[in-house]
């Protein structure tokens, strides 16, 4: 029997340190103690050989979904991801913490108000459980896709006892735009990776997904007291870079930890990233241990030009960004803008996105840069498209044949 012990307990051991290192593949889950959430069965993972097509769906989408009950909720969710996957996407960028509040059961959050109406509310189900089976059943990844800081935008959503800014006022900022917790705490910066191992720990999930919301305003008052006791010599730009910069360490080591991938979605433009939401995503993409993908956000079209300028369009922005070192464990991606189709980009040479195949011509010229790897926002704009049903229509007819004839190509290559 002591022989029996001493080799389970190297077993375990060699379980515990290996892990991490599996990068993009699931580790084995354990439930957290005292954890009420219920993992989903182990997934059937989409091969590491498919493209990274990504759909995201955010809460803008959870607010047409019957949340009434189990069944209810299962059968919207079942059109939303049959509809992804014969789009030819293969992994589903789903937002399961929009306000300080979650679409699961937590034991750092309330249950979001977008469950019942009201934050805190149970719904009596497990949202986020029933959606990873579902995703995972259908050959689709799903990765939780967080706002890490946001609170409330203006005053909404009303917030329950169990919100982080009553529980914890002093870890709070506010702007005119509405209610954060602090980048510069260490505290909140422990809270919201502790909170991405909860989910990590209770479901299969296959990957952490931050979008744009870092740093909420350039004001140099949002922040000042944070500043002056920090005592440090660096600029004050510099310094909240620093700060973020630790958060996406510190998510990226405890995602990590569970064989859970992680990754951003900095806005389109670099400069704008660096100066004014004081996220370096060229240093993330440049370096390992920030994040295994970055999507930067380029919603504007090929054609796009402003003022005689066609700095801000796709191509020159995709070109830049491909062009920034890059680790060799961390993967460029581009996300493109769905929500632009009919209404355009602002751009002085209108038209392209009334073509009915912008995305498809936007995907085969990221091709040519070698970028392969790309994300839709969002899910709505392709499939519930009420302003412009048939443009949708002949997009997704042409990202469905983009994606198709790309997938046979690579399945018969010599």
């Amino acid at each position: 029997m002591r022989r029996t012990g001493w080799v389970l307990a190297f077993f375990l051991l060699v379980v515990y340190f290996t892990a991490p290192l599996l990068g993009w593949q699931r580790s084995t889950l354990t439930s957290s103690a005292g954890a009420t959430a219920t993992p989903a069965p182990s997934p059937t993972a989409v091969p590491e050989s498919q493209p990274y097509r990504a759909v995201w769906v955010s809460y803008l989408e959870w607010q047409q979904v019957d949340f009434s009950s189990a069944q209810s909720f299962t059968a919207d969710i079942s059109t939303m991801l049959d509809n992804i996957a014969a789009l030819g996407a293969t992994v589903v960028l789903a937002q399961v913490r929009p306000f300080g509040d979650a679409l699961y059961p937590s034991n750092y959050y309330p249950f979001s108000h977008l469950c019942t109406g009201v934050q805190g509310q149970d719904p009596g189900f497990d949202p986020l459980a029933l959606l990873m089976q579902a995703a995972h059943a259908r050959g689709l990844q799903l990765e939780a896709w967080i706002n890490p800081y946001r609170l409330q935008s203006g005053n909404f959503p009303l917030l329950c006892a169990q919100s982080p800014a009553l529980t914890h006022p002093e870890w709070t900022k506010t702007t005119a735009n509405g209610l954060y917790l602090d980048p510069a705490n260490a505290e909140v910066r422990t809270f919201i990776a502790d909170a991405v191992a909860e989910l990590c720990r209770n479901y299969p999930l296959d990957g952490i997904h931050f979008d744009d919301y870092f740093y909420p305003t350039t004001d140099t008052a949002f922040d000042a007291d944070d500043y002056a006791a920090a005592g440090t010599s660096l600029p004050l730009a510099d310094w909240r870079r620093e700060n973020v910069n630790a958060l996406m360490t510190l998510c990226y080591q405890t995602a990590h930890q569970y064989g859970v991938r992680f990754g951003a979605a900095p806005v389109g433009d670099p400069d704008r990233s660096y100066a004014e939401q004081y996220s370096d995503a060229a240093l993330w993409l440049a370096q390992g241990g920030y994040v295994d993908y970055l999507m930067p956000q380029l919603y504007w079209g090929q054609a796009y030009t402003k003022n005689g300028s066609t700095a801000q369009s796709l191509g020159q922005l995709a070109a830049r960004w491909a062009a920034l070192p890059r680790a060799e464990d961390v993967t460029l991606a581009i996300g493109l803008g769905a929500y632009r189709i009919g209404d355009g980009d602002g751009s002085d040479t209108p038209g392209e996105w009334a073509t009915g195949h912008a995305l498809a011509d936007q995907l085969a010229a990221l091709n040519t840069l070698g970028i392969a790897s790309c994300g839709l926002y969002r899910y709505d704009s392709l499939f519930n498209n009420t302003v412009y049903p048939a443009l949708a229509a002949a997009e997704r007819e042409s990202l469905a044949h983009s994606w198709q004839i790309t997938a046979y190509s690579a399945d018969n290559r010599p």
